[in-house]
């Protein structure tokens, strides 16, 4: 990165910083959300990249929402925070296996898809209000990536944590979940859970013929 470009991503991040938070989340047809964001080298020093983080965690919170990536601030860098503590219903969590995610956040992470297994549900996104949908992940994931200490670090994730890191990490290279999206599975919020907010898909894929 050169020294102009780090000034102009450091003018989009301090100003957010001094406003305090929550932050703005920009929506579907920002550019920040389908451009690829550039590797985390240091740009911010360790207090700015606190800093940032913690907005990022606030910003999520009050959304509310359970995971939160850097570009979806208007910010084109390798981050994303992730942390999902809704009970909801068992049934539902059971089949969508579901369990709590402790917080945490990420530096330049690239995930791997572990074993042939994938798993349909819905999921929504921040930076698409008002809209859910059906999208076909990887069961499992093997995530690569770097802690705000700079070391690095790897795990796996299963079912419902699976797919929040998948979500998250495919922000950072430009793509929302529309670009994975079963088409006629789309459903407006109050459709979805008037309707689709099922165990399982099931009844939307009858309902919706998808």
């Amino acid at each position: 990165m050169t020294a102009d470009e780090q000034s102009a991503l450091r003018a989009l991040v301090m100003p957010l910083l001094e406003a305090g938070g929550p932050a703005p989340i920009v929506q579907l047809g920002h550019p920040a959300l389908r451009r690829r964001a550039v590797e985390f080298d240091g740009q911010l020093d360790d207090t700015e990249l606190a800093a940032l983080l913690e907005l990022m965690r606030r910003t999520m919170h009050d959304a509310p929402g359970v995971g939160l990536a850097a570009p979806q601030l208007g910010i084109p860098l390798r981050i994303a925070v992730l942390e999902d503590r809704f009970a909801g219903d068992p049934a539902v969590a059971t089949v969508r296996e579901r369990s709590p995610l402790p917080y945490f956040a990420v530096i330049n992470p690239r995930y791997t898809g572990v074993g042939p297994e994938t798993a349909l549900f819905y999921e929504g996104c921040l930076s698409f209000a008002g809209f859910q949908g059906v999208v076909e992940r990887h069961r499992t994931v093997r995530l690569d990536f770097q802690r705000p200490d700079g070391s690095s670090a790897s795990e796996e994730f299963t079912g419902w944590p699976a797919r929040i890191v998948q979500h998250e990490t495919d922000h950072l290279n430009g793509m929302l979940y529309l670009d994975k999206v079963l088409t006629r599975s789309l459903a407006g919020d109050a459709e979805y859970q008037d309707r689709w907010a099922q165990p399982d898909i099931g009844p939307a894929r009858d309902g919706l013929g998808f």
